[in-house]
């Protein structure tokens, strides 16, 4: 594992200052009774083994707090139903957020900054134990906009990748996967005029596209670009990067090497019939596709980087956070604060990354999953590209801003003119991020 990408340097990112230590506001609080509500997105094993969790803390914390977890639907379920209640008693005192819908929520001042919880000497972390989680993982939750406040603390994380057929890569005659984006387009179009020989259905895709912003994300990365200038606060969707890499994408289509997925979870069901070659999605959905193909064609397949143009591969690295909002009292605050050390620790962390796939935070339990990553080959190999972790930006309103680059994707991908599109595009998002940071002022 590279050192690069773990904790040196986070203590120095949240220590505070000598006032803020003075008058750290949870030293000498008492949370024993709290009953703390957390919003979550977790059903199926994963909801259950976060009930799991939930169950242990409640049953085993000394101070008698109980957690009362709620599941809420999807992701954007969950954010449309936090933003009615901001700022009000009807929030619940901790919920799942990705970094930019925690920005949002901050416009609102509606979460708490956890630098006098991380810190605490009564409540907080050792030295030690901050040096157990992963840094880029951690600083991801740091927010400069906010004075450097620490909105969230990370459960898990996960990755854009791209799976592949290996059989029918081996068909074409290939060794490996390529690296390259032109070499990319030279296998899928090869895939597309050849099906593969133990497909279940007639079609053949090279390459089966997602209309996603963190698809596009990840191919902007890919060709050494960026969305968001962060030394000037704007995003980049204009890029020569991102020009280039929709062209790409476009071209693939309009040659018949590429094809937009239609349906949700499309790509996923004919990657599995051995109809598409290659799909990309997050790194937690690989059971998902294994699942897939031990049901339709059941062949081989792997994940890997997206081609790239710069010298390593660039991945895109993101997930949800646990924020703890200002609803409630320093007390239940705190309570809150226990069950998120208690579901980040060792033990919790070792059982969520085993059953969710999810890559764990901390160090020491990456270290101690030897037997999950042999079982589990594909899930090491993505672990193994967290080193080339970048992330999408943490800006207030980028949700709305990811609806903006699905329709700009749609229409790239059926025929638009590429530069004007993202041009637009670019313009508009630019507009809402200055629309929600004016209201910090």
């Amino acid at each position: 594992m590279r050192r690069s990408i773990l904790f040196l340097g986070l203590l120095a990112g949240l220590v505070l200052t000598p006032a803020l230590a003075q008058e750290n506001p949870y030293e000498g609080v008492d949370p024993s009774g709290q009953t703390v509500t957390f919003w979550h997105v977790h059903d199926g094993p994963n909801g259950e083994v976060l009930e799991e969790i939930v169950q242990e803390f409640n049953e085993t914390n000394e101070y008698g707090i109980t957690v009362v977890a709620e599941n809420q639907g999807n992701y954007g379920d969950l954010f449309q139903k936090m933003l009615p209640v901001l700022a009000t008693d009807d929030m619940p005192q901790m919920l799942l957020a990705y970094q930019n819908q925690a920005a949002t929520y901050q416009l609102a001042d509606a979460l708490i900054d956890m630098r006098p919880l991380v810190e605490s000497e009564q409540w907080g972390y050792s030295e030690e134990e901050l040096g157990d989680f992963f840094e880029g993982f951690v600083k991801a939750d740091v927010f400069p906009s906010f004075g450097g406040a620490q909105l969230g603390w990370p459960p898990n994380r996960s990755m854009e990748v791209m799976f592949y057929n290996q059989s029918w890569l081996e068909e074409l005659g290939y060794d490996e996967f390529p690296q390259t984006p032109e070499e990319f387009r030279e296998v899928a179009c090869a895939a597309a005029e050849n099906p593969f020989s133990d497909a279940q259905g007639e079609a053949a895709i090279g390459y089966e596209i997602s209309v996603s912003a963190s698809t596009f994300a990840s191919w902007v990365f890919a060709f050494g670009g960026d969305i968001y200038d962060a030394e000037n606060n704007r995003y980049t969707y204009d890029s020569p990067e991102a020009i280039e890499a929709m062209n790409f994408l476009q071209g693939l289509i309009e040659d018949g090497c590429a094809a937009i997925e239609t349906e949700q979870y499309g790509a996923q069901a004919n990657f599995g019939i051995g109809t598409t070659f290659t799909a990309t999605g997050s790194s937690v959905g690989i059971p998902y596709y294994e699942r897939a193909v031990e049901s339709g064609a059941n062949f081989g397949f792997d994940v890997t980087a997206f081609p790239h143009t710069t010298p390593d591969p660039a991945m895109n690295v993101y997930g949800p956070s646990v924020s703890i909002t200002q609803a409630g009292t320093p007390e239940s605050q705190l309570a809150a604060w226990l069950f998120l050390k208690h579901y980040t620790s060792p033990e919790a962390q070792a059982k969520w990354a085993r059953v969710t796939n999810y890559f764990p935070v901390r160090e020491s339990v990456a270290e101690n999953l030897g037997d999950y990553f042999e079982a589990n080959p594909k899930y090491a190999t993505a672990f193994e590209l967290l080193q080339y972790g970048t992330a999408e930006p943490a800006t207030p309103g980028y949700d709305f801003v990811r609806d903006l680059v699905n329709e700009a994707m749609a229409a790239i991908f059926t025929g638009d003119d590429v530069e004007e599109t993202l041009t637009d595009l670019n313009e508009e998002s630019n507009d809402i991020l200055l629309d929600q940071l004016s209201q910090m002022q």
